[in-house]
């Protein structure tokens, strides 16, 4: 398993940026590639992806540790993903949001397509980055 690390600093209080990573529907405004997206009963989120000229379906099961303001995830199926978001506050009105992506190399290759493309380390560290990005946009713009 490969694990990747990112994280952004957006100028909007930590119950902003929380209320927003729960969205779901929202997640095709700042997720590269995701068509669609809701969340579903039982702590669960569906989302359709397209990557690597694919369309692709995906199951995550959901879970909050509020308290600590970290939302965790991990996919149904494959390819297996595992991941989170964790939120600490800055300041006031500044938080900085954590991402960490865990996955087996091997497999998103297998299901995105060969080597060239979605599975490279470096394209997997350029996509969470500009989604981390885009995820800074939406909120600095009130979630436009």
């Amino acid at each position: 398993m490969s694990t990747l690390e990112e994280h952004v600093d957006v100028a909007v209080p930590i119950d902003k940026a929380w209320d927003s990573l729960h969205r779901v529907e929202n997640y095709p405004r700042f997720v590269e590639g995701v068509r669609e997206a809701r969340t579903e009963a039982g702590g669960r989120a569906h989302l359709d992806v397209e990557a690597g000229g694919r369309l692709r379906e995906f199951e995550a099961e959901v879970s909050d540790r509020k308290d600590e303001r970290v939302m965790e995830w991990l996919t149904t199926g494959a390819p297996e993903l595992t991941g989170s978001f964790s939120l600490e506050p800055i300041d006031k009105n500044r938080t900085r949001v954590q991402a960490r992506l865990e996955y087996n190399p091997d497999m998103i290759r297998e299901t995105f397509g060969g080597p060239k493309g979605f599975a490279q380390a470096t394209a997997i560290e350029r996509l969470v980055r500009s989604d981390l990005e885009q995820f800074k946009e939406y909120l600095e713009q009130g979630g436009r």
